[in-house]
């Protein structure tokens, strides 16, 4: 009988948590050896909270360099084995991605269950995606992690001879072995043609989900409107920054990945001009590649957006390195030359001395430059009309014309658009002619034809 990989961490289990931190890792300056790796293991208990593990412990180690077999050396699992004893910890998880090696040879000698960092983050992402889409691209990445790390039960099915295979089941290799042919390597087989047949069907599928999004996005686009997506390192307030700019009640959660579908709603600033703003999926540290793949329904928006709201919890100590990791995945999407502004959420949580050196740093205490980063509160709305400013004067799509126009009143479909879709500076009627000033984004002003009604003096370069 084939085994296949335990993905699920089920409620309230005990779970011991391993980190292994490196002396040669880059590091930010001032930053000690293997801080970061201490950093990570914190964001481990976090991740690992939210997939409903209860931590009895933690083990750290600082190494040269990752040792082949087991990561961490026979030592140290010696030790993490006594640790998951003494808390009756039937689950280890490391922060570390393992190899399939690795990770059995760890099961071997800890007797116990081994996930490692890239299997936690699939649980949780399974246990929070919501569309048919994000529900198969979880599938997909469970299955593509799961394929090499098939096993048999036991070493007589683990590791089956040929005709002359080596270091099998029965001791030295030699050929015609008794109990290591056939049918143990048949059902691994079987079972590996199972999920590239699962893989196969689901990669269809999604590929039929993404046809239909793209023509939702093309209906979309038919009345032009610009799109910003707000994007940020897990945790960092994006979801309550995403309420409070559209009044819309997403989910808000202090557990990490608790939003993962995509979710787009209209925003109307101060000009006027409506856009739209999608939430998106929280970036992480060591974000495996494959999850970069199997999230493209939220990560689209970011490569489709004319702006990006780069959302960054200030109150969190390590919110450059975050800001560095989120940067990292943006150049991997290729959107890292996109326009980008900055927003330092969670200001609320800053004491006044940290406000006023961040106001200092920032702007020289004056928020209304159009320069640099935007301090916002999502939770109590501190900031909220700026940043709602700044994003007008940020979005480099489909500026604002200042136009002078007359209009007959008859026209009354084109001057009830102008007032719902642009701002409106002032109006007359004169005879039987709408006089008035507006600023009205260049898109609507030329599906509108308003160069047609403008006055002498106002410029038609914009229109045309």
């Amino acid at each position: 009988m084939t085994k296949t990989p335990q993905h699920n961490v089920s409620n309230a289990e005990r779970a011991l948590l391993v980190g292994v931190g490196w002396k040669r890792a880059p590091r930010f300056p001032g930053m000690p050896a293997g801080e970061q790796g201490r950093v990570s293991l914190a964001e481990l208990v976090e991740l690992a909270k939210s997939a409903g593990a209860d931590i009895v412990g933690t083990v750290f180690q600082v190494r040269d360099s990752a040792d082949s077999a087991t990561l961490v050396g026979r030592g140290k699992l010696d030790e993490i084995r006594a640790e998951a004893n003494a808390h009756q910890a039937p689950l280890i998880i490391f922060d570390s991605n393992l190899s399939p090696v690795q990770q059995r040879n760890i099961e071997e000698l800890t007797e116990r269950r081994v996930i490692d960092r890239t299997q936690l983050i699939l649980d949780i992402f399974a246990r929070h995606a919501r569309s048919r889409e994000g529900q198969l691209q979880v599938e997909l990445a469970q299955l593509n992690y799961m394929l090499p790390r098939l096993t048999g039960k036991g070493t007589a099915m683990s590791r089956l001879g040929g005709k002359s295979g080596g270091g099998g089941a029965g001791g030295a290799g030699g050929a015609g072995r008794i109990g290591v042919r056939g049918p143990g390597e048949k059902k691994l087989e079987t079972d590996r043609r199972r999920i590239r047949d699962r893989v196969s069907k689901i990669q269809t599928g999604i590929a039929d989900l993404r046809k239909q999004r793209a023509l939702r996005r093309e209906a979309r686009n038919a009345v032009p409107l610009g799109t910003i997506a707000l994007v940020g390192y897990t945790n960092a307030g994006k979801s309550t920054l995403f309420n409070a700019l559209s009044q819309a009640e997403v989910l808000v959660s202090a557990r990490m990945f608790a939003t993962l579908d995509p979710t787009i709603r209209a925003v109307r600033l101060p000009s006027n001009r409506r856009v739209l703003v999608s939430d998106t999926v929280g970036f992480i540290r060591d974000l495996p590649k494959s999850l970069l793949t199997a999230f493209r329904a939220t990560l689209e928006e970011v490569q489709e957006a004319a702006l990006i709201l780069h959302v960054s919890d200030i109150s969190n100590a390590h919110h450059d390195e975050l800001d560095e990791e989120v940067h990292k995945i943006l150049e991997e999407l290729g959107v890292a030359d996109r326009p980008i502004l900055r927003v330092l959420n969670k200001v609320d949580q800053l004491t006044a001395e940290e406000r006023e050196s961040l106001k200092a740093i920032s702007g020289n205490g004056k928020m209304t430059h159009d320069e640099g980063p935007v301090m916002v509160s999502a939770l109590t709305g501190e900031g909220i009309d700026e940043l709602l400013r700044r994003i007008d004067v940020a979005l480099p799509t489909d500026p604002l014309v200042s136009l002078s126009l007359r209009l007959p009143l008859s026209q009354g479909r084109t001057l009830a658009l102008i007032h719902a879709l642009g701002r409106v500076l002032r109006t007359e009627v004169e005879d039987e002619d709408m006089l008035l000033d507006a600023e009205v984004p260049v898109s609507i002003a030329r599906r509108l034809r308003l160069n047609e009604y403008a006055v002498e003096g106002t410029s038609k370069l914009a229109l045309t």
